[in-house]
């Protein structure tokens, strides 16, 4: 068997997630190929996707903290966008598993090969709690990337075709008391102006910005580098960060506190915000404010969500082709999965109050 895997290369989440998911395919015995496109700059080297191909593909831009959806339009190039779908051969593979890629989801949907989206934007195609969607981020979301099958990935199932978060375990887990922070979309100096005001805790700050290990005060400065962040991550008491998808998934799994603060403009952020904090696992700053972060620095520390090995249980699903009930998959997935107390409480209420709103989840407010 042969598969191509389409990743959005804009961010790490959907590298992270495709990366487990590749070497468990290969641990199958499948043969998997990787294509990214949307990444800025030069190619990341990922050794689980051994010698990829790069397109330029379709991306979005942003500047202090929002999307920019002027400078993203500017830079679109939709004749190479339509010179790259034509030219992508599909004729040897028996699948495209696709995350958020469009070059692969569009010229798989011409040749006729079928598609499996695996991502986060696909729990977004099914009736789920959402915040400032829209009409044009729903149209972005069903058409950017179309597949045959969506198979979303979210915090919780909703009663729909979608699965718990892919995240490795990590080991030595511990609690030096230090704070990550990890937050790419914003501005390095106000980010350290608001950390170094806190002169009573011990900040680890990752930011492309940053090119050499520093350390300023309380605040010590990292290049970003995955073996390095993992390590930090599984030391930590708690992680400050942007509200994409992996990274708050595997604070949640390693039992971190939380604090997210969403890219505004960006609508699955501010879902995800707001859907963290609905179901008590994290909390939300709308903005760099001193007394935000101040408040959040004394909560307690949190208890691990339990997940399964998802990555791996997919793989012997699509070796097998046993994947294409994909609610059967979802449900079988859900049942492995563990909350705090707290967070089963909250997810309860949820529930319940889906059951009296005519049953769709469109109509339950996340709170905020």
């Amino acid at each position: 068997m042969r598969i191509l895997y389409g990743v959005q290369g804009t961010g790490n989440g959907h590298i992270t997630r495709a990366r487990l998911l590749c070497s468990a395919l290969r641990l199958q015995g499948i043969e998997v190929d990787v294509l990214m496109s949307g990444r800025a700059g030069t190619p990341p080297k990922v050794p689980e996707f051994g010698d990829y191909r790069s397109l330029k593909g379709l991306s979005f831009l942003h500047q202090h903290g929002r999307i920019d959806r002027w400078a993203t339009l500017k830079q679109l190039s939709l004749v190479s966008f339509a010179k790259d779908v034509a030219q992508l051969d599909l004729s040897g593979y028996d699948l495209l598993i696709n995350d958020f890629e469009p070059v692969s989801a569009w010229a798989a949907k011409r040749q006729g090969l079928t598609s499996l989206s695996i991502s986060h934007q696909a729990a977004f195609l099914y009736d789920i709690p959402s915040k400032d969607m829209g009409l044009w981020n729903r149209l972005l979301t069903r058409y950017f990337a179309p597949c045959e099958y969506n198979l979303g990935v979210h915090w919780c199932s909703f009663n729909q075709a979608i699965i718990p978060p892919l995240v490795a375990n990590l080991e030595h887990l511990s609690n030096n008391g230090k704070i990550l922070v990890y937050l790419p979309f914003e501005s390095l100096v106000q980010v350290c102006q608001l950390l170094g005001r806190f002169t009573g805790y011990q900040f680890i700050c990752y930011h492309p910005d940053i090119k050499q290990v520093q350390k300023r005060d309380n605040i010590q400065l990292q290049p970003i580098a995955r073996e390095g962040f993992i390590d930090d991550l599984s030391a930590c008491a708690g992680v400050f960060c942007n509200a994409g998808f992996e990274l708050p998934s595997e604070a949640m799994a390693a039992g971190k506190k939380l604090l997210v603060k969403p890219l505004f403009g960006q609508f699955e952020q501010l879902s995800n915000a707001y859907t963290l904090q609905s179901l008590g696992l994290g909390q939300i700053a709308d903005s760099l404010e001193p007394y935000i972060l101040d408040a959040w620095l004394q909560q307690d520390r949190s208890e691990p969500v339990h997940f399964p090995d998802v990555a791996k249980i997919l793989a012997e699903q699509i070796k097998n082709q046993q994947w294409q009930d994909l609610t059967l998959l979802a449900k079988q997935m859900w049942q492995q999965v563990s909350y705090p107390a707290v967070s089963q409480m909250s997810l309860d209420n949820m529930l319940s109050d889906y059951g009296e709103n005519v049953g769709s989840w469109a109509k339950i407010k996340v709170l905020g």
